[in-house]
């Protein structure tokens, strides 16, 4: 904390620290609230802790005020710094509320839920167990907040490592080890992140000599014997494993029943920008869809087969504005974020208007070259209505001895765990497994959206007795209809056959766009 820059003010604005449970991180956060609202010389300086509810807002609050009525070290018996009068508690016992330092008319103030005060002018906010924020609009705010502050002030956030799902504090704790390891500048951020290596990952329960990689404070403020027991649980019981690895060692995981192996799906996600959209025209390519109800999300999907027999997949998703927050907060998902940042397109209405996606449908049929579109059978009906209002021409295949139609061809895809066999009648079954080994032989690259790797974390499957799985939307933790899609898209495309000529491997790219091979294309 001494250290300043040329300004004479604190170099950090943002402090993120990630570490193991039992840690002290909130206690460290308590003791350096106490420091900034007394002794650092501020008058009438704020102190704010925040977190996702009232319960874990508290936790770090109480420390500072047991760390307040304790002993001071190297003073007399008895005596504390509300003892000495440094400082005044507002309440009594638990229900202390508030704490102040008279002399330079500071207080520190907890705040349930991350609410935020009004017109704060925080010298510090402390925000616990980041990981458990579902949305970061709170967090964000208390950042500008910080940022308006001309002094010395900071934001210092403590979290344990965040599951995949848990998505704020996947974001916040990216960007901390990106800053860490230098591959992104930003000198007013202070990154600590203790894990384990990943060499350490399939030995971890028995190699207690990585322990402290993670736990840097362990035996200090976390007793060795209560990792122990903590590990010999989770040998003994699988479904808790996941959850200390990533909890005490830093490992992280989604939920712990991932659809398919996490480090296999997180290997072929790249960016698919319009750039690589653009090379991929003229390859053959499917469009899977999954219409929404009301007002959930509407996923479309778009995969292109190139001529190495690598499967390309880019995801567009609508939601409506309204209800939008409300949304979020339930499903714990930040809906406004990625509105904002272009991964899900918010309608007006209050349901979705299927001619938003009928209309992108369009678009991509007039630029690729599409074989046809696979479908959900639910709410498919206005998905039709909405073709012929937007004039797009389409037709639903029936069956190989009924008449083809004019237009895009429209071929239905069965959800459910039953195999069908019907000649070209795609079933989740199938294509679940298509897209699992498209994923795990590294065949398949999935555009890297936010979104989409959220529908992946929540997935839930049904398998029957013949071990045919598919998704189940009412099990799932959150909305998946992107993954449901990619997985229609991969078995549309793996499992149709392919009319007209194919190029393998090789493609011809007209360059001077004049439609004829004369010499100067390749």
């Amino acid at each position: 904390m001494g250290w300043v820059n040329a300004d004479g003010r604190w170099r950090f604005r943002v402090g993120y620290i990630e570490t193991g449970k039992g840690q002290a991180k909130s206690p460290m956060m308590a003791g350096l609230g106490l420091y900034a609202m007394g002794w650092c010389k501020f008058p009438r300086a704020q102190i704010y802790s925040i977190a996702a509810n009232k319960q874990t807002a508290n936790v770090l609050f109480k420390d500072a005020v047991a760390m307040c009525r304790a002993q001071v070290p190297g003073y007399d018996d008895g005596d504390t710094l509300e003892g000495l009068g440094h400082v005044v508690l507002r309440g009594e016992g638990d229900n202390t509320h508030k704490i102040e330092h008279a002399s330079s008319q500071s207080f520190f103030l907890p705040l349930a839920g991350g609410a935020q005060q009004s017109g704060p002018r925080p010298r510090m906010v402390l925000a616990d167990e980041i990981h458990e924020f579902s949305v970061d609009t709170q967090i964000e705010i208390w950042r500008r907040a910080i940022t308006k502050i001309s002094g010395s002030a900071m934001m210092v956030m403590g979290s344990n490592t965040p599951a995949t799902a848990q998505l704020v504090g996947t974001s916040y704790s990216n960007t901390a080890q990106a800053i860490a390891k230098g591959d992104v500048k930003d000198d007013t951020q202070f990154a600590f992140v203790a894990r384990t290596d990943k060499r350490d990952h399939d030995t971890v329960f028995e190699n207690e000599d990585c322990w402290r990689k993670s736990l840097p404070a362990l035996g200090i403020t976390y007793p060795v014997a209560n990792i122990r027991e903590e590990v010999a649980t989770a040998q003994t019981r699988l479904s808790t494993a996941a959850s200390v690895k990533r909890l005490y060692f830093g490992i992280p995981a989604g939920a712990a029943d991932f659809w398919i192996r996490e480090d296999k799906w997180a290997a072929v996600l790249q960016v698919i920008d319009d750039e690589t959209v653009e090379l991929l025209r003229g390859c053959p390519c499917w469009l899977s869809l999954d219409l929404s109800q009301k007002n959930d999300l509407t996923a479309l999907t778009c995969t292109w087969r190139d001529g190495d027999d690598v499967l390309w997949q880019k995801t567009w998703y609508w939601t409506t504005k309204d209800g939008l927050t409300d949304r979020a907060v339930a499903d714990q998902a930040p809906y406004e974020d990625w509105v904002e940042a272009g991964y899900l397109t918010a309608v007006d209405g209050p349901t979705i208007d299927k001619t938003f996606p009928a209309a992108r449908v369009a678009d991509i049929c007039a630029q690729h070259n599409v074989q046809e579109l696979v479908f959900d059978p639910a709410q498919f009906a206005d998905f039709l209505e909405a073709c012929k209002l937007n004039g797009f021409p389409v037709w639903q295949f029936e069956g190989p001895d009924k008449p083809a139609g004019v237009g895009l061809k429209l071929v239905k895809h069965a959800q459910g765990t039953r195999v069908v066999f019907e000649d070209r009648q795609l079933c989740m079954p199938r294509s679940i497994e298509r897209f699992e080994d498209r994923i795990l032989k590294g065949t398949i690259v999935i555009d890297q959206s936010p979104v989409t790797y959220a529908c992946a974390s929540n997935a839930a499957l049904d398998t029957d007795g013949l071990k045919n799985r598919a998704f189940n939307k009412k099990r799932s933790r959150g909305r998946i209809d992107g993954i449901v899609t990619c997985a229609m898209g991969a078995g549309a495309a793996d499992g149709a056959e392919l009319e007209g000529k194919t190029y393998a491997g090789t493609f011809f790219v007209d360059l001077d766009d004049d439609n004829v091979d004369d010499g100067d294309d390749a």
